[in-house]
C-alpha cells in the first residue's frame, strides 16, 4: 500500500502563517517563534491583516497575496473563520493546510457542520488537511530542520536514527518532548494528530518509517479509523523499524475517558493485544515504558536477542534484574566454561562465577575490567547483551571504574547497557561519559532489564511482519476523532 506523500507536512520549502503575530504567547506568535528556533530554512511569509514585519519576516495583509504560493499554510485563526481562509488558499494553489485550533467535530452541532464544510471543500478543490484541533508538526532532519508548533519546547534532534513519537494527545507529546531533553532521547519527529480530518496516526508512521533519518517509530493511540490499513501500513514500517505503541483505554475506566477523548469504542486488553501482535507493534502498557522503549531503541534501532548476561557487582541488585529480566522474557544461560574458569581463577573467592556474575562491593576497575575483557573474550557468541550494575559503596572511587569501562565499550563485541544505584555523587558526569561511550545509563535495574526484555521483543514481530503469514487479532473501528 503506497503512503501518501506527507513531505509538504515535513519538510517545506516555503510555508504561510495565517494569524502570525509578533507576541510570542499568541498562537501565531508562537509559531513564528518555533520556526525560528528549530532554525527553519525555507520561505516564510506571515499573514496578517495589519501587515508590517512579524518577527524579522515581511508579511502580507492577505491571503491572495502570497506571490508565489506555498508548499504549505499553517493556520492559526479563530474557527469561525478558518472556512473562508481555506477556500481562499485553495483559491491561491495553496492545497496543504496544517490547522492548529479547535472547534470542529469536537464541539458539540456547529462544530461538526462546520468539520463536514471543512472536508467538502477539500474534497472539490483537492486540499489535504493536517489537524485540525491538534499542537502541530516538529521534524528536525538534520538536512531540512522545520516546526510548526504551539508546543513550548523543541526536542534533541538527532544525527541519524532518531525517533518519531505520534500521538493522539497534544499533552502527551508536550511530556514526550520534555522527557526527550531531561533524558538526552534522540526523539526527532513529534506529531500531534488532533481531529484527523485527512491524516490519521498511519498515515505520518508510514510516511515517518520511510524516513532514513527515522529509526525508531513511538505511538500514543486511543482510537483507529480503519483498522485494517493501519494494520497493512504498520507491517510495512515493522518489517523494517520498530514501531512501539501505547493504547489508551484498555481498562474499563480508561475506555470510557478514552470515547470522552477522541471517541473510541472501549477494546478489552486482549484485544489490544491481539491486535498490536498482528501489526508487528511492539506494545507496552504505560508512559513509563513508552519512555523506556524510546530509551532502547534510539540506541539499538533494530533490537537486540534475548540472551542476557548479567555483570554486577552487588548480590542484592543482581537478584531483582534478574527476576525482571526473566519477566520479561530474557534468557540468562550459563557462563561458558573457559570464561567461568577466567574468573574463579582471578576473582576473590567470595565472588559469584555465575549469571549473574557478582565482583563484590569493592570492586574496582580492575575486577569490572576482567570480567568486561573476559565476556567480550569467551561469551560473544553465547549472549546478545551484557547488563552491567554498578553499586557505589563508600569507600570505592567510582571515576576509574566508569573510566576503565567507557574505554572497553568503544571496542565491545557485545551491546552493553549499565545500571547505577545508590548515592552517586558524580551521577551526571558518570552517566555522560558511558552514554557518550555509546552505553545506555538507567537508573534502576528494573528499568534496565525492561528495556532490554522490549529490545527482545522486535526481532520476532519484525520476522513476523516481513512474513506472508498475518497472525490473527481484532480491533473495533472508531466512530469519530478529537484531540
Amino acid at each position: 500500500m503506497s503512503p501518501r506523500d506527507l513531505s509538504p507536512f515535513f519538510a517545506p520549502r516555503s510555508i504561510a502563517v495565517i494569524g502570525a503575530g509578533e507576541r510570542a504567547t499568541s498562537s501565531g506568535g508562537a509559531i513564528m517563534q518555533m520556526l525560528q528556533r528549530a532554525a527553519y530554512g525555507g520561505r516564510v511569509v506571515p499573514v496578517n491583516p495589519k501587515g508590517g514585519t512579524i518577527f524579522g519576516y515581511e508579511s502580507v495583509t492577505a491571503i491572495g497575496a502570497i506571490d508565489p504560493p506555498v508548499d504549505l499554510a499553517v493556520i492559526v485563526i479563530r474557527p469561525d473563520a478558518i472556512l473562508e481562509a481555506a477556500a481562499e488558499c485553495a483559491g491561491r494553489g495553496i492545497r496543504n493546510l496544517l490547522i492548529l485550533p479547535g472547534g470542529f467535530a469536537e464541539a458539540g452541532p456547529a462544530g461538526v457542520a462546520r468539520n463536514e464544510a471543512l472536508l467538502k471543500l477539500a474534497a472539490e478543490r483537492g486540499l489535504t488537511v493536517a489537524g485540525p484541533n491538534c499542537a502541530g508538526i516538529v521534524h528536525l532532519d538534520p538536512a531540512w530542520r522545520f516546526a510548526a508548533t504551539f508546543l513550548r519546547d523543541l526536542p534533541p534532534g538527532a544525527a541519524a536514527n532518531g525517533l518519531a513519537f505520534i500521538s493522539q494527545s497534544g499533552a502527551l507529546a508536550e511530556e514526550f518532548i520534555d522527557k526527550a531533553n531531561a533524558r538526552g532521547l534522540p526523539l526527532t519527529s513529534v506529531v500531534s494528530v488532533g481531529n484527523a480530518v485527512h491524516l490519521g496516526v498511519e498515515d505520518y508512521l508510514a510516511w515517518l518509517g520511510a524516513r532514513p533519518e527515522i529509526g525508531a517509530a513511538l505511538l500514543y493511540v486511543e482510537s483507529i479509523e480503519d483498522h485494517e490499513r493501519f494494520r497493512t501500513l504498520a507491517r510495512e514500517v515493522a518489517a523494517i523499524k520498530p514501531v512501539i505503541a501505547l493504547f489508551g483505554g484498555s481498562t474499563v475506566v480508561g475506555g470510557l475517558a478514552a470515547a470522552a477523548h477522541t471517541g473510541a469504542i472501549a477494546n478489552d486488553d486482549a484485544a489490544i493485544d491481539a491486535f498490536c501482535t498482528s501489526c508487528g507493534i511492539v506494545r507496552v502498557e504505560s508512559l513509563r515504558r513508552l519512555l523506556i522503549a524510546a530509551k532502547a531503541f534510539g540506541r539499538f534501532p533494530q533490537g537486540l536477542g534475548k540472551r542476557a548476561l548479567i555483570l554486577s557487582n552487588s548480590g542484592g541488585p543482581g537478584v531483582i534484574c534478574a527476576d525482571r529480566a526473566a519477566l520479561e522474557g530474557l534468557e540468562m544461560g550459563a557462563l561458558p566454561q573457559p570464561m567461568a574458569d577466567v574468573l574463579r581463577q582471578r576473582l576473590p573467592p567470595e565472588a559469584s562465577a555465575a549469571n549473574p556474575i557478582d565482583l563484590l562491593a569493592d570492586a574496582r576497575d580492575d575486577r569490572f575490567g576482567l570480567a568486561f575483557e573476559a565476556a567480550m573474550t569467551h561469551a560473544a557468541s553465547a549472549y546478545d547483551m551484557v547488563l552491567m550494575i554498578h553499586v557505589v559503596p563508600f569507600m570505592v572511587d567510582a571515576g576509574p571504574v566508569i573510566a576503565r569501562l567507557a574505554e572497553l565499550a568503544g571496542a565491545a563485541r557485545l551491546p552493553v547497557m549499565h545500571s547505577m544505584m545508590g548515592t552517586l555523587p558524580g551521577k551526571a558526569d558518570w552517566f555522560a561519559t558511558m552514554e557518550r561511550a555509546g552505553v545506555p545509563m538507567f537508573n534502576d535495574v528494573e528499568e534496565m532489564a525492561e528495556a532490554a526484555g522490549l529490545l527482545a521483543r522486535y526481532p520476532i514481530l519484525r520476522n513476523s511482519a516481513r512474513s506472508d503469514t498475518l497472525p490473527g487479532g481484532v480491533f473495533h473501528d472508531r466512530k469519530r476523532r478529537q484531540l
